[in-house]
């Protein structure tokens, strides 16, 4: 790497870290100045996460240096991070539900008085840091009462509490909508001002334009490369996946049959009301609208897992009893839901055990299940999809995001699914992966499935959908063609009969993600299920 910049804060030298059957980093190099946005940028399992954990303390190097200030550092654990003034926000965030904002703040590190905690100094403190991220939460709030946004802005205001000078930021966009980005671009523009040095990790392409200086590439756990971060997005895919992407949505239409899903009348008091729609075999119909229009409540009430007051679902011409899973799978129903991590996946199972969960029982005789015939069913269905993986025995928790979804739509395939419901199918995925489930989409609708895909991506939703049906407050508030279906004929519909709330609707990249109202309560950091 080049000398160092009189501005350097950190500084990584080929770091090599290897777990069991994998090498995760392999001679990386990074640096980072202060005042500047350096983006840090890769496949899901490029080695992105294991790069940031080095830093945050959480894993140790097997090769190379770190230098903090000019001087090599070891860093054994979070206090030696946050000694040296490196602080963390994860995807998932690291608070307490039950403590205070001020409380999680301040954490293990709260002013004392007389050998008691001085709870009026603390707040006082919190309210200042609150205020500098530009959030109006009282300090005495408990943290389970806040929504995704706000909980960032938490978190943001502990790494300050630390007196950071390094912030590490891992997909924090993630789950906000378009207008809480906003937000947070600035409180990061504000903090780069301040002198600290962002390291900001994002598979948006057009954020990077948007906030970044830098950008390093990281692909199968090495730095392939570190550019401006103008630097055209068809050359950073080109860096980041090894290859060019033609198209970015390949959808590819199939002969639509006969309606495979119909629903009419769908109504949960309070909810949503009186919603109908059909998808046919070969078809994508895609499900867009604001936060908060009912998309995700639907779909559940459709699979079964939530009850509905009125209404009929038909599958195959058939009619499916409500408020029953089991009897939406044994019709061919499949559900993918937003929290992968949550209610996709058992995260301390191999990857064997997750894609045989849906076809377990079928595949019981007499109480035995047929363990061989699982295990090779798991080993095509996995190599078909191109899981990423040490083995099948592997834990999916270990997995990288795009490879845990290809396991989560995985064991629908073995299931022979005949409607397959995607809720958020590419949230939290990088572009190579993304374009690797949109493919999957196209072979299922080819073999004659129907798939109902939920996207707060609108651009993906415009993208991949043959119609795309617009939800605003709970209700159908109309059903368009392919071919009509613009930005702005969508935007329209959503916008209908909910005056007054354009703006906060669509990310351009799974932006508006899972976060309701900032006084929506979630706050155990993972994606929620309702809201949409």
């Amino acid at each position: 790497m080049s000398s160092r910049s009189p501005d350097e804060l950190l500084r990584i030298e080929g770091i090599r870290k290897t777990f069991p059957g994998v090498v995760a980093l392999d001679n990386v190099d990074f640096d980072l100045r202060r005042g500047e946005v350096h983006v840090l940028l890769g496949e899901n399992g490029a080695g992105k996460s294991t790069l940031i954990k080095m830093l945050s303390g959480a894993y140790t190097p097997d090769a190379g240096r770190i230098v903090v200030d000019g001087e090599e550092v070891r860093i054994h654990g979070a206090q030696d991070s946050e000694r040296l003034g490196i602080a963390t926000i994860y995807q998932e965030f690291n608070l307490v539900p039950d403590l205070t904002v001020a409380e999680n703040i301040f954490l293990g590190r709260q002013p004392r008085r007389f050998g008691m905690i001085d709870r009026k100094t603390m707040e006082a403190d919190a309210e200042v840091l609150l205020k500098r991220v530009g959030v109006d939460v009282p300090p005495r709030a408990r943290v389970r009462e806040l929504g995704i946004a706000r909980l960032q802005m938490v978190e943001i205001a502990k790494a300050l509490s630390l007196d950071a000078r390094v912030l590490i930021m891992d997909e924090p966009t993630a789950v906000l909508t378009s207008e809480e980005v906003d937000r947070l671009f600035a409180i990061v523009r504000r903090l780069r001002e301040d002198g600290v040095g962002i390291v900001f990790i994002t598979h948006h392409l057009e954020e990077i334009a948007a906030l970044g200086d830098r950008v390093t590439v990281i692909r199968d756990g090495r730095s392939v490369g570190q550019v401006p971060a103008s630097t055209p997005e068809d050359e950073l895919v080109q860096l980041m996946v090894g290859r060019s992407i033609d198209q970015q949505y390949p959808r590819e239409p199939a002969d639509a049959g006969d309606a495979l899903l119909k629903v009419e009348g769908l109504t949960r008091d309070g909810v949503f009301h009186d919603v109908s729609f059909e998808v046919r075999a070969g078809e994508v119909v895609g499900i867009a609208g604001l936060v908060g229009a009912g998309r995700t409540e639907v779909a559940r009430a459709v699979f079964g897992a939530d009850p509905y007051d009125a209404g009929t679902v038909h599958v195959g011409g058939a009619p499916l009893r409500g408020h029953d899973v089991n009897a939406a799978m044994a019709a061919g129903v499949g559900l993918v839901p937003e929290d992968r991590k949550g209610q996709g996946l058992v995260l301390d199972a191999s990857v064997e055990e997750n894609l045989g969960l849906v076809t377990l029982r079928s595949a019981s005789r007499a109480g035995l299940v047929d363990l061989r015939g699982q295990h090779e069913a798991a080993d095509r269905i996995a190599r078909q999809l191109g899981v990423r993986m040490a083995g099948l025995g592997q834990h999916v928790r270990t997995l990288s995001g795009g490879n845990q979804q290809k396991v989560v739509i995985g064991k629908w395939l073995l299931a022979n699914t005949k409607v397959l419901i995607l809720d958020e199918p590419t949230r939290g995925i990088d572009v190579g992966a993304k374009v690797e489930i949109y493919q999957l989409i196209n072979e299922l609708t080819a073999a004659g499935a129907a798939v109902l895909m939920i996207s707060s991506d609108l651009p993906e939703v415009l993208g991949m959908s043959d119609r795309v049906v617009v939800m605003a407050q709970g209700r159908v508030a109309g059903e368009l063609a392919a071919e009509d279906a613009t930005q702005d004929a969508v935007m329209a519909l959503a916008v209908s009969t909910s005056p007054g709330t354009a703006g906060t609707a669509f990310g351009t990249a799974d932006t508006a993600g899972t976060a309701g109202p900032d006084d929506s309560p979630h706050s155990n950091g993972t994606e929620a299920t309702g809201g949409h």
